[in-house]
């Protein structure tokens, strides 16, 4: 097993709705021993280069652990995000040496 890390990205309009949080704790429950780190919401957004176009921003990061890059992205396809019209960017943590 591997950990992933999940960035969460939105349409760059997107206002979290009342049930909002709700469904992230949902989502996050039903991915039992797989969720690493819940993480972290993003509460301002700015950056720097090529980060995936204006059309959208990044809103949270969660770490999960899965057998390979595949199964991660299984993990992230039901994400809320997924339901307003945004993104998960998936990719491999790299264990630095001595960490």
């Amino acid at each position: 097993m591997s950990n992933y890390v999940f960035s969460f990205r939105v349409p760059s309009r997107y206002a979290p709705g009342p049930d909002t949080a709700a469904e992230w704790q949902a989502w996050f429950g039903g991915l039992g021993a797989a969720l690493v780190d819940v993480g972290h919401a993003v509460t301002e957004y700015a950056s720097l280069g090529e980060v995936g176009g204006t059309g959208s921003r990044m809103i949270a990061y969660s770490v999960v652990s899965a057998d390979d890059i595949d199964s991660a992205l299984a993990l992230a396809k039901d994400s809320p995000v997924m339901r307003v019209g945004g993104g998960v960017e998936v990719g491999p943590v790299m264990e630095a040496a001595g960490s």
